[in-house]
């Protein structure tokens, strides 16, 4: 997907989780070990999101153990720099085909 595509799921998918009542905190946060999509805040829990898009096949397959592995990485730096201790989970949001679904808790 290039890198325009990317974004632009980015920005619907930024518009899909403060419709139902995120708040977004950061997008595109990158460290050594990774980055992170989306970093949304709901019920006192933060979500660190990963979108996934595409036509004509499933984007949830994009999301592989070693993807996984690299985004709990990356969460364990961000909480490090800001509170260790803060609840959160892991999501993925898939656009395909114009359709939306917002899978939340994902683990390997």
């Amino acid at each position: 997907m290039s890198r325009k595509k990317g974004f632009q799921a980015e920005d619907l998918a930024c518009s899909y989780l403060k419709n139902n009542d995120f708040e977004i905190i950061t997008r595109n946060f990158f460290c050594k070990y990774g980055e992170i999509d989306i970093i949304a805040l709901k019920n006192k829990t933060l979500h660190f999101v990963e979108v996934k898009s595409g036509k004509g096949f499933e984007p949830i397959y994009a999301i592989t153990p070693k993807k996984l592995l690299k985004i709990t990485k990356t969460i364990d730096f961000f909480l490090l720099q800001h509170d260790p201790k803060t609840r959160y989970c892991i999501d993925a949001l898939i656009i395909k085909d114009d359709q939306i679904e917002l899978i939340e808790n994902i683990t390997f």
